[in-house]
């Protein structure tokens, strides 16, 4: 079971045609595409989200490292 030919695509094409209408096959095309843009917005934005997280527990663990030396130093 592979990709349809050219006549299953093209009868597709048609069923679809019957079913929404002309006028209502391009507002679903760019209902599509809007959606896909802001799925890939939401996803880049949680990636910069999961960056800032993980460098802000990176500088709190070297904040962390810089306390405990000078409470060593001062206890000394």
């Amino acid at each position: 079971m592979g990709m349809p030919s050219g006549i299953e695509l093209l009868v597709i094409a048609l069923v679809i045609l019957l079913l929404f209408g002309g006028k209502k096959i391009p507002e679903l095309a760019k209902g599509l595409g809007s959606g896909i843009k802001n799925f890939k917005k939401a996803v880049k934005d949680d990636e910069l989200a999961d960056a800032k997280d993980e460098a802000e527990k990176i500088e709190g663990t070297e904040e962390n490292a810089k306390v405990s030396k000078t409470e060593d130093s001062q206890k000394a």
